[in-house]
Formats: C-alpha cells, sequence, structure tokens
C-alpha cells in the first residue's frame, strides 16, 4: 500500500507546484500593472492646472473629487472628469476643500499600505521563486543519491507458490529432467530425509537444451512446487557499462538469497555472463563481464558454506560458458533436455488443449507423427494455429483438419494461393513433386509418403511430405542414399518428361550433396580411398540449430577425393532415380492428371493410383481449332 500512496502524493505535489507557479505569475503581471490601472473616464480626464479645480470647487461644478497619491481627479455633473496634480505636503485644508457647507464631495484614497505592498511584492516573489528552486534542487540531487545507491542491487524478482501457478503436471515430454529436479524440491521441503543419510544438496543445476524445450517452464514449475522464496533473474542484467555494478547485483541478490533461505535463484541465459574469461588466450579480467562472472564463482562456492541455497541455470551455448562455472562445487547437476519424441510429444499437445475444445474423432497421435524435429514451443505454437483456423473457419471446437492445416503452416509455411503460375510452371511443379514421391516411395529405407501438394507455400512451390513412423536415433548408410535418390526425384522426373533443367530443384540438390559430403567427411561412409576417418574440425555447438563451421585438416589430394565421391555418389543415385521413373512413367501421367486437377493428394490417393486399385478415367484431348480461327478455350491445368 505505501507504493499506492506514494504516486497520488507525487500527483499532488506536482499539482501544487503549478497551481503556485500560476498564482506568483498572477501576482507578477498584477504588481506590474496595477500603477497604471486607473478607470476608463480617468484614463480619458483632461489634464487641468489645479487653481481651475479649485475654483470649481467653490462653484460646486463638481459632485466628486478624489485624491489618490498626489493625482487629483474630479468629476464634473456631466460626466466628465478633469485631473490635476497637488503638492505631496498640500492637504485639503490647505486646498480649502473642506468647506462643509459645500456639497461635493472630496474623497482621499490612502494608498501607502499598497505602495508599500507593491514596492516589495518584486522582491517577495524573486526571493520565493529562489527558495522553490533551492528545495527542487536539493530534491533532486536526493533521488540521484538514492538511485546511485540502488544501482548495483539486485533486479531480481521474488515470486513464491502463489504467485507461481505451473506445476510439474504442466509440464510434459521431459519425464528424466523432472526427476532430478523433484529431488531438488524435495530437499528444500524435506531437507532432514537427506541430511541423516550425509547427502549434500546440489549447489547448482545447469538446464542445458535447444531453445524451445522447456527450460524456462520447467524452472517455473519449480517455483511453483518448492514453496520457497524463488528469486529469477536473466544473465544480461548482471552486466552494465559501469566496472563492478555487475558484480555488486550478484553481491546483492545472494545476499537476499540467503537471508530467506532455503531459497531458489534462477539465471536464464547465463551464458551472457559465464562466459569463458580470457578472450582470445589472452590474460585480464578486468572487464564488467569477467567481474561479475568471479563473483558468481565466489558466491556459489566460496568460503561460506551452509548457505541452502539453489541455482539454477537456463542456457543452449553450454560450450561457451567458463570451465570454473561447471566443475562440481558449483554446477553439480547438469540435465540435458532433449526435443521430445513422438510419445512426449502427444503428451505436449494433450497438455496445451487443457484449455481448447477438441471436436470428437481427433487424433492427436497422428499430428504428433507429423512433428518430428519440433519443439515444445513448436508444438503450443501449432495449437494456437489451429484455434485460429477454427475460429476463422467458425467451428464450434477443433477438427483433424484444423490440426493439419496448422501443422503445415508451422512446419513448411502458410499457402499461398496468390501466387499465380503459368500452365507451363504448374506442370512442371506437379511431375517435380510427383518424381520425389514415387522415386521415395519405391526406396525401402525411405520414410513412409504422406502428402504431395503443388499449392505454394513459403518459398516452395510445392511440397512432398515424407513423415516417420516412429523417432529413430541412428542413420544406415542405405538410407542416407535412398534419401539422396528421393531428393533427387524431382529433377529426374523433370529431365524425363521435359528433356529439360529449371531451378526449382536447386534446394534438393544442395540438401542431397551435403548428405554425401556428411557420408565422406563425419560418418566414416565413404568408399575405400577415403576411409572410415572424420576430416574437417567441427568448432561450434549442436545447440545452435545451425552447421557449425570446420577447420579444414586434411590435404588437397584428400579434397579431390572427397570431392569425386560427392559426385559420383549423386550421378549413381540420379541415374537410379532416372530408372524408377522411367519404369513407372505411365503410372506417373496417370497421377499427374489427378495431381493437376485436385491440387493435393493424400497417400491413400497416391497408392490407389500407383497400384491400380483405382482407374483414372482419361478426359479427351480439346480439339484443335481450325487454322485461321482463333482459339478461345483454356487448358484444365490453367486454373489453379
Amino acid at each position: 500500500m505505501p507504493v499506492m500512496r506514494g504516486r497520488p502524493s507525487g500527483s499532488r505535489q506536482q499539482i501544487l507546484g503549478i497551481l503556485l507557479f500560476v498564482v506568483l505569475v498572477g501576482m507578477s503581471i498584477y504588481s506590474i500593472m496595477a500603477p497604471t490601472r486607473t478607470g476608463q473616464k480617468e484614463a480619458q480626464a483632461r489634464e487641468v492646472p489645479l487653481s481651475a479645480i479649485t475654483r470649481g470647487y467653490a462653484k460646486m461644478d463638481f459632485t466628486k473629487i478624489v485624491i489618490r497619491d498626489n493625482k487629483v481627479y474630479a468629476t464634473m455633473s456631466s460626466g466628465s472628469v478633469l485631473s490635476s496634480y497637488k503638492e505631496a505636503s498640500d492637504s485639503i485644508s490647505d486646498l480649502g476643500w473642506n468647506d462643509p457647507k459645500n456639497a461635493t464631495i472630496v474623497e482621499v484614497e490612502n494608498r501607502e499600505a499598497t505602495n508599500i505592498l507593491l514596492a516589495i511584492l518584486p522582491d517577495l516573489l524573486f526571493f520565493m521563486l529562489i527558495i522553490g528552486g533551492v528545495i527542487w534542487l536539493f530534491r533532486g540531487i536526493a533521488r540521484s543519491q538514492s538511485t546511485a545507491l540502488s544501482f548495483g542491487k539486485s533486479r531480481a524478482k521474488l515470486s513464491d507458490a502463489t504467485q507461481v501457478k505451473t506445476r510439474f503436471v504442466d509440464v510434459a515430454g521431459c519425464k528424466e529432467p523432472k526427476e532430478d529436479l523433484v529431488e531438488v524440491v524435495d530437499f528444500l521441503k524435506n531437507p532432514r530425509k537427506y541430511i541423516n543419510l550425509g547427502a549434500k544438496i546440489p549447489k547448482g543445476v545447469l538446464l542445458v537444451g535447444s531453445p524451445g524445450t522447456g527450460k524456462t517452464l520447467l524452472a517455473r514449475a519449480v517455483a511453483g512446487e518448492a514453496g520457497v522464496p524463488f528469486f529469477s533473474m536473466a544473465g544480461s542484467e548482471f552486466v552494465e557499462m559501469f566496472v563492478g555494478v555487475g558484480a555488486s547485483r550478484v553481491r546483492d541478490l545472494f545476499l537476499r538469497a540467503k537471508r530467506n533461505a532455503p531459497s531458489i535463484i534462477f539465471i536464464d541465459e547465463i551464458d551472457a555472463v559465464g562466459r569463458q574469461r580470457g578472450g582470445a588466450g589472452f590474460g585480464g579480467g578486468h572487464d564488467e563481464r569477467e567481474q561479475t562472472l568471479n563473483q558468481i564463482l565466489t558466491e556459489m562456492d566460496g568460503f561460506e558454506q551452509g548457505t541452502n541455497v539453489i541455482v539454477i541455470a537456463a542456457t543452449n551455448r553450454p560450450d561457451v560458458l567458463d570451465v570454473a562455472l561447471l566443475r562440481p562445487g558449483r554446477f553439480d547437476r547438469r540435465i540435458f533436455i532433449d526435443k521430445p519424441d513422438l510419445e512426449a510429444r502427444e503428451q505436449i499437445l494433450r497438455v496445451h488443449c487443457r484449455n481448447k475444445k477438441l471436436a470428437k474423432g481427433v487424433r492427436l497421435h497422428d499430428v504428433a507423427k507429423q512433428t518430428v524435429g519440433l519443439t515444445g514451443a513448436d508444438l503450443e505454437n501449432i495449437m494456437n494455429e489451429a484455434a485460429i483456423f477454427a475460429a476463422k473457419r467458425q467451428h464450434v471446437a477443433l477438427t483433424q483438419r484444423d490440426l493439419v492445416d496448422a501443422t503445415e503452416k508451422v512446419t513448411v509455411g502458410p499457402e499461398k494461393r496468390s501466387r499465380k503460375l503459368t500452365p507451363h510452371e504448374k506442370e512442371i511443379t506437379a511431375y517435380h513433386e510427383l518424381g520425389h514421391a514415387i522415386v521415395g516411395h519405391l526406396c525401402k529405407e525411405s520414410d513412409p509418403l504422406h502428402k504431395i501438394s503443388i499449392v505454394s507455400r513459403g518459398t516452395a512451390l510445392g511440397v512432398t511430405w515424407f513423415l516417420p513412423q516412429e523417432d529413430t536415433y541412428t542413420t544406415s548408410r542405405t538410407k542416407f542414399l535412398d534419401e539422396i535418390c528421393g531428393l533427387l526425384g524431382g529433377r529426374a522426373s523433370e529431365q524425363l518428361v521435359f528433356n529439360e533443367m529449371t531451378t526449382g530443384a536447386s534446394s534438393d540438390i544442395e540438401h542431397a550433396s551435403q548428405i554425401a559430403r556428411s557420408m565422406a567427411m563425419r560418418y566414416g561412409m565413404g568408399d575405400d580411398d577415403i576411409g572410415p576417418v572424420a576430416y574437417g574440425e567441427r568448432q561450434g555447438t549442436m545447440f545452435l540449430g545451425v552447421e557449425p563451421a570446420a577447420a579444414r585438416n586434411y590435404s588437397e589430394e584428400m579434397a579431390r577425393k572427397i570431392d569425386e565421391f560427392v559426385r559420383k555418389t549423386i550421378q549413381i543415385q540420379y541415374e537410379r532415380a532416372l530408372s524408377f521413373l522411367r519404369q513407372h512413367r505411365d503410372k506417373m501421367e496417370l497421377l499427374s492428371k489427378v495431381l493437376l486437377k485436385k491440387e493435393t493428394m493424400t497417400v491413400d490417393e497416391f497408392t490407389d493410383i500407383f497400384e491400380g486399385r483405382k482407374q483414372v478415367v482419361q478426359e479427351p484431348e480439346p480439339e484443335e481449332a481450325p487454322d485461321g480461327e482463333e482459339e478461345n478455350s483454356v487448358e484444365p491445368s490453367a486454373e489453379v
């Protein structure tokens, strides 16, 4: 409540300050304008000698005479005003204007007190402005000192189980990491059970995994389950441009945690402050980040023992962390969070369905099979996109079609039906995708075909999906070769049907070349001239989601052999893809007619036509227009 009171108080002070300023300005204007402020008739008075006013008084020509300082104003019966000046020492008696028988009213305005006020008002206003400026200056200094004193204070957010609603039941798909963290929570709740057996609580727990796998979510679940003070802070919040501020914030953070022990400190993205010290092999640790890291190392494993404070940190770059930070005694437990497998993906989808209505017959297992390699954040995005699709289509619940469309949108990209292809381009795209589908279907080690589409998505003009039936963690040489063959099926189909090559196969060729080169350089799957040797020193980490750089550590002769292996492998698989398509050219023609008409083909439709279980009715070819007559008909394939 003090915070709520403080803001209105500050607002009232600002309003009072503004009102005071307006009053002072008004008084200043009054003091300047007051000496010249007169009535309209007095301002237009005709100036005459004082003797003329005295004669008029004697004749009773005036109704009223006003003496204001040394100025005399006489109002005549007609309403006109005469003015004159008198000596300061002259009184009414001296002027003879005190005759009791004269009906003329004579008034004397005593402005001495007013004059004194007007005389001192400018000085008073100046003095008040000086005092107000001094007060404002000292208050500004006090505020700046308060800010400077709090600059080194920790900005960690304190929360407890009542504030954090996430629990372990809300985290699906990471069974082993949850078990490790449950032990930490149980130690905080029941420390005697472990201490009696001589066990010590881990000082630090490092969560390592790809982005989106749920590291921060697990930390929130720990906060919700532990029931102890939970301090959360990002690694970047320690680092400032001023040297020493980060270390000061670390000290303040651990001091607050020790005062509230048992407690938990969570540092998200610790790689922002915990990188290797020393730069490129040089000494020196005087920059802000290294001093902050040194303070963290000291606080986690210094001379002070038994503080009962656990540090949980999260990162997707464990390779850049300082070795001293990772050793036992600081981060005793390292928990790797992998991308979810098939069962875990289905569990994650069910968690994100709690606040959504699902139609009857929705199969989340099928969605989980179509999302190989996706993280929990991706799956949450899929469920959100499915809900958006259902709302746009005015569905009362999420249907299987909404889920499928959302999955394809997240994994491949949204449909671009506004991208109009020419009839020839559309035909090339159809044969290209069917080349992938037929070759992949005939390769035994290839993943099963799922769907074919010639609707543009993202940068692709068409897409052919091959989805694995289950998660695999090893890949054979035969599977690599079948995958290369399937990738080259699109280019082979273009050459076979149109006797031409297009740029549509560029990404396929690039991917196939990368697989062949990795077989030779990384997996030892090259020919006898290359041997089972790894070539190229890899530099980087797999958690970034990009291919690490590799330093060349092999000779020119070996580089030539690797290039020859890649070229020969690609050529052999290309000829193999051509042979598959030549054998099934008639089936490819039937499939192309259906695909051009429907634009999308499921695996069931593909297999029914390919294996002859369904006959395709041949549409008659349009008659050629007679010579000299214009052709007004439009080819069916031109419609998108």
